[in-house]
């Protein structure tokens, strides 16, 4: 008889490696991991991981063969930056990749005769305002607006989106017999801002590396404009928000894809605050045209209404208790001793 398990993928990612040991605490021991590096020492024992690419399909019917899968937490992707080098292996990681485990996870909703719950991360990256006057003019936005991404990586997650929503709602709908649906449940994230793990190619990330160089001692030459501004969140927030939606009821969810945030602030404002724990920082703002743009096209805030009226979502990290309680301790901790 095939083991019941939960299925990470993108598991040595920022959001992948706290997924991991919240569940853990939870008291969820039978996790699988999947990614295409080794699993990090710090997690390593947690989960049994499996070194491959979510685009080899043989591993994923080993997958299936092994392990009767009940829910998957879809965090593999290539980021907003990378993407732009990259958009064709873009594409193929974010899109075909999320198409293989969609597929996968219908087909074995059908064979349990339960659905599959599939929880996806979506970002920030698939809004695009036109310009700054409608950024100013629509500061807080809702989940269909504004749905005009200007980044492969935002085109992919808004795809994916839409990908999900079908596999849960339409999926065969002209066959004779109507399947079992998956159970889709979607995550749009703002910027995050982990304490624990290296930044990694996301366009929002001058939040967290102006932290990380300033705990080493280094300068820091910030990316976008001192009056750029979207939404962020720490990153024990963005995993409390993936498993409460995962574990929100059905019957009380009246969306597939949600806003959830937490804080808005300019890059300026991110500066003082890490100025304040590193008086000693050196950061510089030497904006970059293209990525500036980027930022420019994501709204100032998200509109989480109905996270917060579905499934009680509720930040517990605000601005303050982020930096004081969450980053700046840990950071320290990480490159100080």
């Amino acid at each position: 008889m095939r083991k019941k398990i939960t299925l990470i993928t993108g598991v040595v990612g920022e959001v992948g490696q706290a997924l991991v040991k919240n569940l853990v605490e939870r008291g969820n021991a039978n996790l699988v991991t999947l990614d295409i590096r080794p699993a990090p020492v710090e997690i390593a024992h947690l989960s049994t991981h499996i070194q491959g690419n979510i685009l080899d399909k043989s591993l994923l019917a080993r997958l299936v063969s092994e392990y009767e899968i009940a829910t998957i937490y879809h965090l593999a992707a290539l980021l907003s930056t990378r993407g732009e080098f990259t958009p064709v292996e873009a594409h193929q990681v974010n899109v075909e990749g999320t198409m293989g485990l969609l597929q996968m996870a219908a087909e074995q909703s059908e064979w349990r005769k339960e659905p599959v719950l599939f929880i996806f991360p979506s970002s920030i990256a698939a809004y695009g305002m036109p310009n700054l006057k409608a950024k100013v003019d629509f500061p807080r936005v809702r989940e269909w607006e504004w749905n005009y991404p200007i980044t492969m990586y935002g085109c992919n997650k808004l795809y994916c989106e839409l990908l999900g929503i079908y596999f849960s709602q339409y999926y065969r709908q002209l066959a004779a017999e109507q399947p079992i649906m998956l159970d889709f449940r979607c995550v749009r994230f703002p910027g995050l801002i982990s304490a624990f793990t290296v930044p990694s190619g996301g366009t929002s990330d001058y939040g967290p590396e102006m932290l990380h160089a300033a705990a080493q001692g280094e300068p820091y030459a910030c990316f976008v404009r001192e009056d750029a501004i979207i939404p962020f969140m720490a990153m024990p927030d963005a995993v409390t928000a993936l498993v409460n939606l995962a574990q929100a009821p059905k019957s009380k969810l009246r969306r597939c894809v949600y806003n959830v945030t937490s804080f808005s602030l300019t890059a300026a404002q991110i500066r003082e605050l890490v100025v304040e724990a590193f008086p000693k920082a050196q950061i510089t703002f030497k904006p970059d045209v293209k990525r500036q743009r980027i930022v420019d096209s994501w709204p100032a805030d998200l509109n989480d209404d109905d996270a917060r009226r579905d499934w009680d979502w509720l930040p517990a990290f605000d601005v303050k208790r982020s930096f004081k309680e969450y980053l700046t301790p840990n950071i320290v901790r990480r490159y100080q001793g």
